[in-house]
């Protein structure tokens, strides 16, 4: 199996590439596991709704690319659904157990996720109404992945 997440925008603190790299390396004990950062477009300050519309196309035609055909897709928005742990864990566990070997989770730009790569997604998925950093919730999604593997284990990490 390989988890592969696709990010919209650079990743720029250290402190955060370094917990990201942390859970990565743990991961290695369970799975393949990929990150793909793609550019994100500019977005003008007062930006009209055509101009979003226009990026968000971009920047989803450049998310839907790296995205495999066989692909167990898991996109993050607002309205998506939110898991206990224990349950986030099920359900990539249901997803190899249904042949994916492959799951992918994207994290879009500011503006979001165009409604293509929506539509792709097997899961839209929500860590709740808060509003975090793109930046942050890459570390936070890695490390939930994390998590899952363990919980799936057996594993005391997850208490």
């Amino acid at each position: 199996m390989k988890v592969k997440l696709i990010t919209v925008g650079k990743l720029k603190e250290k402190y955060l590439k370094d917990g990201i790299a942390e859970y990565i390396k743990r991961l290695g004990r369970f799975t393949k596991f990929e990150s793909i950062e793609l550019t994100d477009e500019k977005t003008p300050d007062n930006a009209s709704e055509s101009e979003n519309k226009a990026i968000l196309d971009k920047e989803g035609q450049r998310i839907l690319a790296k995205v495999g055909d066989r692909d167990y897709v898991i996109a993050l928005a607002i309205e998506g659904k939110q898991f206990p742990s224990e349950q986030f864990a099920k359900e990539l566990e249901q997803a190899t157990l249904r042949g994916y070997s492959d799951i992918t989770f994207i994290i879009g730009g500011s503006l979001g996720l165009s409604p293509k790569v929506k539509k792709r997604a097997n899961q839209l998925m929500s860590f709740g109404l808060l509003t975090f950093p793109h930046q942050l919730m890459r570390l936070v999604l890695v490390e939930q992945i994390y998590r899952a593997f363990m919980i799936q284990q057996g594993s005391p990490y997850h208490k």
